[in-house]
């Protein structure tokens, strides 16, 4: 079964952890995955387990924040496709948890720039394309902390909260199209940020990036009743 055959699907943040396993699930369903990340030995990674799986996949190093690197991959997207079907916005990071008082405000920059900032420029610039999509699918990738408001976790929480707003707003954009957008809560994985997030846990009790995939397939297919939801991922597999 290939679901997403010949899908075009753009992958931030995918050279490691949540954005590696969706970027492989769905090139295992179909989807031709655009993997952006910053790190290109991470990406080549991933190339080679795509490949492995019969699947396909085109690398872009890049650095969200690199204004100048959106329009290029905007055009490129444009001139050998035309189209984008599926936006997964992944890319992100946890700062410094620390009082609100004490945060450094250059970590507090780089957390709003990487985890909403470039979200909104990666939508502002790929939009058109999203919209040539006959059944454009995005999921933006939140989290508890959005919502919880835990001491220490200002930064990362405020823009997750941003993220949540922003992908609403774009959904309740799209009502009267086809296309569908949709915020998705992975919940506490064994990824790097977890383990610095929570020093002492214990990630082999934790799920796997690749045990949560297919919850971004579920939400990528034509056929995906949600729109403008925050969804957790229990709630899909």
């Amino acid at each position: 079964m290939m679901p997403l055959k010949d899908r075009i699907a753009l992958v931030t943040g995918a050279s490691r952890g949540i954005g590696r396993a969706a970027a492989k699930a769905l090139a295992r369903h179909g989807a031709h995955v655009i993997a952006t990340a910053r790190t290109q030995a991470g990406l080549e990674e991933l190339d080679d387990e795509i490949k492995a799986e019969g699947g396909i996949a085109t690398l872009v190093t890049m650095d969200l924040n690199d204004r100048p690197a959106l329009p290029r991959l905007s055009a490129a997207i444009h001139e050998r496709w035309g189209r984008l079907d599926i936006m997964i916005l992944n890319a992100g990071i946890l700062g410094t948890l620390s009082p609100v008082a004490h945060l450094d405000e250059d970590t507090w920059d780089d957390v709003i720039a990487v985890n909403l900032s470039a979200s909104f420029r990666v939508i502002h610039h790929l939009d058109p394309l999203f919209r040539r999509s006959d059944a454009g699918r995005a999921v933006l990738v939140t989290s508890g902390a959005a919502q919880a408001s835990r001491a220490y976790w200002s930064a990362y929480s405020a823009s997750k909260a941003g993220l949540e707003a922003l992908g609403k707003s774009w959904a309740n954009e799209l009502l009267q199209t086809t296309h569908k957008v949709n915020m998705l809560n992975p919940g506490r994985i064994a990824t790097n940020m977890i383990g610095q997030a929570f020093p002492g846990i214990d990630k082999a009790t934790l799920p796997s990036p690749d045990d949560i995939a297919d919850a971004f397939v579920k939400l990528c297919l034509p056929d995906c009743p949600h729109q403008a939801q925050i969804l957790n991922v229990n709630q899909l597999i």
